[in-house]
């Protein structure tokens, strides 16, 4: 069969290799691909940046955005033939710590958690490959190719479920006004989950033409293109910061609303450095009750989170998020950027 794979820390190493069919271990499920949604992780990959092969082997296989059908199902399983299914990423440390025996293996304390296509174990981007069934999560059938979605849905579900769980901390919290920087796919669906919770979301963005402002004014959300003085005019109550980029993140941990809480979801890449009010920063934090965290990742109930949200999605609208299906035989091209895209995706099948 065919698979994507790359020497990690080797840059120029990607390529479509033969590899031998999936051992499918006892209680495991078949998988044939039917298409592989490519995300900035992926670009550096392969650009050498990180990764980590598995144990004993010096490639992996890359992917971790799934979309698959199953072949064939275990029995006592709740999966069958024909089911479309997306392969949870993360998987528990072999310790485990508190949060991985929980469940929680996007809150992994040590360290030591694997991640398909990323970290220490095999990713989805093969024409076959076995899944446990309780890492796989049925999607609806209506949702067809669109189901590709569902892990960047499940990074945003999750930050969204935090979020609103920090807001908790007061009885009298009700957010009104939500800012998401960048209109990525992961920007678009967090704006998505936003209006579906009938908030008053804007999206800030750079661009000022291609289909990110219209996708954003389909939503019924604001479109904002330019600098980050957007978010001092508009002191939100909820910020999700989906770029990394640090002016945004310093603009938005600074001119958010009282009692605000700022979700960081995109990763920086770091070794630059900007200059910043500490003393500032934490006066105006203390005095106004705002929150700053991180969030990355998703465990099986943001999964199911996301798997619902895209279910109660236009699904046209979903489908103008899928930019570019590119062809296995032309894998090439889905790693290559190009003015326009949104969300790439390779496809390896039919998904009907």
């Amino acid at each position: 069969m065919r698979a994507i794979t790359v020497k990690p820390g080797q840059a120029g190493s990607v390529r479509l290799d033969d590899r031998p069919e999936p051992e499918v271990p006892d209680g495991c499920a078949l998988i044939e691909a039917v298409a592989l949604g490519v995300c900035g992780t992926d670009i550096e990959i392969i650009a050498g940046d990180y990764g980590w092969a598995p144990e004993g082997e010096d490639r992996l296989i890359l992917g971790h955005e799934s979309l698959g059908r199953v072949v064939r199902a275990p029995e006592g399983s709740d999966l069958k033939t024909g089911d479309l299914v997306v392969g949870v990423v993360r998987r528990p440390d072999p310790v485990p710590c508190a949060a991985c025996a929980g469940g929680e293996w996007d809150m992994c304390r040590n360290g030591l958690y694997t991640e398909h296509g990323i970290k220490q174990v095999n990713g989805y981007g093969a024409e076959r490959y076995a899944l446990e069934p309780d890492f796989a999560v049925k999607i609806d059938p209506a949702l067809g190719i669109l189901g590709v979605l569902l892990e960047p849905t499940s990074v945003v579900a999750k930050a969204w479920d935090h979020t609103l769980r920090i807001g908790a901390r007061s009885r009298t919290w009700k957010p009104r006004t939500v800012l998401v920087t960048g209109a990525g796919p992961v920007g678009l669906l967090a704006a998505l989950i936003g209006r579906q919770k009938d908030l008053e979301v804007h999206v800030l963005d750079q661009v000022t033409s291609g289909p990110k402002p219209q996708l954003v004014a389909d939503l019924g959300a604001t479109y904002h293109s330019g600098g980050p003085g957007v978010i001092d005019q508009l002191k939100p109550d909820i910020v999700l910061e989906c770029t990394g980029a640090d002016v945004l993140v310093m603009a938005a941990i600074v001119a958010a609303g009282r009692d605000s809480i700022v979700c960081l979801a995109g990763v920086s890449s770091g070794g630059r450095k900007v200059d910043f009010d500490v003393g500032g920063f934490n006066r105006s934090a203390v005095l106004g009750n705002d929150v700053v965290f991180g969030s990355v990742n998703a465990n099986k109930a943001h999964y199911q989170a996301a798997a619902e949200a895209l279910a109660r999605a236009d699904k046209g609208w979903l489908g103008r998020l899928i930019s570019r299906r590119v062809p296995l035989d032309r894998w090439r091209e889905a790693f290559t950027r190009q003015d326009g895209d949104v969300k790439v995706i390779l496809q390896f099948g039919a998904a009907a």
